[in-house]
């Protein structure tokens, strides 16, 4: 089957085919893209906004999902066998579970409300009273070096702490000349701080008995056996919060499912889990491109719809910041994406020259997993849509009362205006922008001023370009003894010098004046005949000079 790809393409426009309009209205109306709408750079290419939906790597288990059918009247039963088909609950054996707490430590706080024990690793226990130590490399315990590892123990009724209270036992040993603590925990107690830091615990009870489950299989499958500890305290295995995080519901959880896990085929299931679907999971072999797993398939998450990340964006993001973010070298003027299976997308191509054609990206690709990270991306299940606005290619400013026609694409956007600031202003509406059928744009302004312009929504506004504007000069007729004409706008004040060429094809003032107050100037000067000469006007405030083309002084 070929897989779709969303084709987003840029155009110059010597390429475009059709043209679209900005209706004209007031300039004095306020700008569509105001306080709470991100404005992109000036100079920072096209605007991608990417709209998604749900949170996370989208394999396994939709936790809101989840909440949702619990508020349906499912068991955590039927819950665990929706989001792993294929599988059956059975029962475990084991007991106890090794967490590592910290590693690479120079020194380590531990401490207890009630006295405890540290048992050495020549097995000498040594008591101590309730209180705090600050245990370095070289194992001291009250004064005196202790042989690795050390085993601390809190008596009866209390916890031992680092950083936060935890049940069972908390081991220290040194490696390579750094500390390393390991909570040896039972099962079922490490799970008491495990939901409650990875489910809201007011949430039904039908979920957080399938979270308990799902979490205790999940460490199981997961554990490193054969090292020196089983899981990490963190989303590299589970988060785990020890007591501080404990709570009523999700101990209650925890023990009616006491000992249950997921399998499959006589093994312990990978329970993955996630916050939210939006509306369907992803397959493993998808997600991370690995062989599929029979329980690990995309399933509809139908009640997934509660969860506030079910719909998310538009998150607007510049060429210029996707180049930065993963290292794009050139110009980026549009993005290519391509779905998976599972309808999330697999790759992002990027498009580095400009082109309405679809065709082959020339620019390098990137896993959608990769493009979500890099720009902090709820998920892979993305769309991308784009304004974009080219800087007029004329390099020499736009004479006073001339027009210019912008040029840029509108795709997958509704409601996009052109907005514009004239020098020394505050943004304002031009109009609402009518793309042609391609996405394409040709928009005719003829400024007054210097003046930026841009494309916006409500939400975003792609970076500015800015068109500059020069007064328009007319030499009269040649006169003895001065250069005189007239400028357009009427600016009073402005510089106006006669400039000559020299042989080496540089221009140098040779006599200056200024405007009059009804645009008239002259110039007193006496130019040899056969000498090159031109007229410049210099009147700054939002203006850049205006020339004459090149005369020869007739005498």
């Amino acid at each position: 089957m070929r897989i779709p790809v969303r084709v987003l393409v840029f155009a110059l426009a010597a390429s475009l085919i059709a043209s679209g309009s900005a209706a004209a209205s007031p300039k004095d109306l306020p700008p569509v893209c105001a306080a709470s709408c991100t404005a992109a750079a000036a100079g920072s290419g096209p605007l991608f906004l990417i709209s998604g939906h749900g949170w996370g790597h989208g394999v396994g288990m939709s936790q809101y999902g989840a909440q949702g059918f619990a508020l349906h009247g499912y068991s955590y039963q039927q819950i665990l066998s929706h989001y792993y088909p294929g599988t059956t609950l059975g029962t475990t054996a084991t007991t106890v579970i090794r967490v590592l707490l910290a590693d690479g430590a120079k020194t380590l706080k531990l401490s207890s409300t009630v006295p405890y024990t540290v048992t050495d690793g020549g097995g000498a226990a040594h008591a101590l009273p309730a209180g705090a130590i600050t245990l370095g490399t070289a194992l001291k315990v009250n004064g005196q070096a202790l042989p690795a590892p050390l085993t601390f123990a809190a008596g009866a009724g209390g916890f031992m702490s680092l950083a936060r209270p935890y049940r069972g036992q908390i081991q220290v040993d040194l490696v390579d000349g750094r500390l390393r603590a390991i909570n040896v925990v039972g099962l079922e107690d490490y799970l008491d701080g495990v939901v409650p830091a990875e489910m809201p615990s007011t949430w039904t009870a039908p979920a957080l008995e399938a979270q308990a489950v799902a979490a205790r299989s999940y460490a199981l499958a997961t554990r490193k056996v054969a090292a020196p500890f089983d899981e990490y305290a963190d989303s590299r295995s589970q988060v785990y919060l020890g007591v501080s995080r404990e709570t009523a519901a999700t101990t209650a959880a925890v023990a009616a499912t006491q000992g249950q896990i997921v399998m499959y085929a006589g093994k312990v299931a990978d329970t993955y889990f996630f916050s939210t679907s939006g509306g369907e999971t992803e397959s493993i072999s998808d997600a991370w491109g690995v062989p599929g797993i029979p329980y690990l398939v995309a399933v509809p998450d139908p009640f997934d719809t509660l969860s506030p990340y079910h719909d998310w964006g538009p998150v607007p993001v510049s060429a210029k910041t996707f180049a930065k973010d993963l290292k794009v070298k050139g110009s980026i003027y549009d993005l290519q994406t391509t779905l998976n299976g599972s309808g999330r997308v697999g790759q992002v191509s990027v498009v580095s020259l400009p082109s309405l054609a679809v065709g082959s990206p020339t620019g390098p690709t990137f896993s959608g997993g990769a493009v979500s990270a890099a720009l902090g991306l709820r998920s892979t299940w993305f769309s991308v849509s784009m304004m974009s606005l080219q800087q007029p290619a004329a390099t020499t400013p736009l004479q006073y009362g001339s027009s210019v026609t912008l040029t840029g694409v509108v795709r997958g956007i509704t409601g996009v205006s052109l907005e514009e600031r004239t020098f020394g202003g505050a943004w304002a509406l031009v109009g609402p922008v009518t793309p042609a059928s391609d996405g394409s744009l040709l928009l005719p302004e003829t400024p007054t001023i210097t003046t930026d312009y841009r494309l916006a929504t409500p939400q975003a506004a792609v970076g500015s370009v800015r068109v500059n504007v020069a007064p328009t000069v007319q030499l009269a007729a040649p006169a003895p003894g001065q250069i005189s004409g007239t400028e357009q706008p009427v600016l009073p004040g402005a510089l106006v010098q006669v400039q000559t060429e020299s042989s080496t094809q540089t221009w140098t003032a040779i006599a200056t004046a200024t405007v009059n107050a009804d645009g008239t100037f002259s110039v007193p000067v006496t130019i040899p005949a056969g000498t090159t000469y031109q007229v410049v006007v210099t009147p700054g405030q939002g203006y850049s000079p205006g020339t004459t083309a090149p005369q020869i002084a007739t005498g």
